[in-house]
């Protein structure tokens, strides 16, 4: 595992999906690679110590565009002017399509994962993260938060999960946080101790 290789407790990845994702009228597409979701994220994933995030693309510019910046990080001037970025940018995993991510994880894992979809909206079967992290531990399982870009993952891609968490939602009716805000919410939410058991 990318990673300390000492983590304790469940173990959750991300993918952030480019592709398949909605555009505004509903219609599937592949969402550009955003340089500060990519950035963010690995932060994100650093912080908390997931194995990694995975960025999921099937356009090869796209593609390339995240290993040259993941190189500049790594290999290139960056990784000495910023080593706490450099160490951050590691976490990043770069594949076509989410069933790659899912064969990574249970190559890396020996089990399938468990993958909760996330959406702004209410499904009506969500379930809050910190009970998501029940679930692992009850099973034994990794799982993958699934990310969208553009407006939102693609029904596609929701068929493939297993369940969705409850969305990030604030005190008004204002509810448009950047996807790397609301991954971090949730991540945070995932790992805090105040949930009862999933029923």
């Amino acid at each position: 595992m990318s990673g300390s290789g000492t983590l304790r407790g469940p173990v959750l990845y991300l993918a952030l999906v480019h592709a398949p994702v909605r555009n505004r009228r509903g219609e599937e597409i592949a969402a550009a690679v955003t340089n500060l979701d990519l950035h963010d994220l690995a932060r994100l994933a650093c912080t908390y110590d997931l194995p990694a995030c995975y960025v999921v693309t099937p356009l090869e510019d796209q593609q390339e565009l995240i290993h040259r910046l993941i190189h500049h990080w790594l290999y290139g001037i960056g990784s000495r002017l910023h080593p706490d970025r450099e160490r951050a940018l590691r976490r990043l995993r770069v594949r076509a399509a989410l069933q790659e991510v899912v064969s990574d994880v249970e190559r890396e894992c020996g089990r399938a994962p468990f993958l909760w979809a996330t959406s702004a909206r209410r499904s009506g079967t969500d379930v809050e993260p910190a009970e998501a992290r029940l679930i692992l531990e009850t099973t034994s399982r990794p799982g993958v938060m699934v990310l969208g870009t553009g407006w939102g993952l693609a029904e596609r891609v929701w068929r493939l999960c297993h369940g969705t968490l409850r969305p990030v939602e604030g005190r008004g009716d204002y509810n448009h946080l950047s996807v790397r805000c609301a991954a971090a919410i949730l991540v945070d939410r995932f790992f805090r101790e105040s949930a009862s058991p999933p029923l």
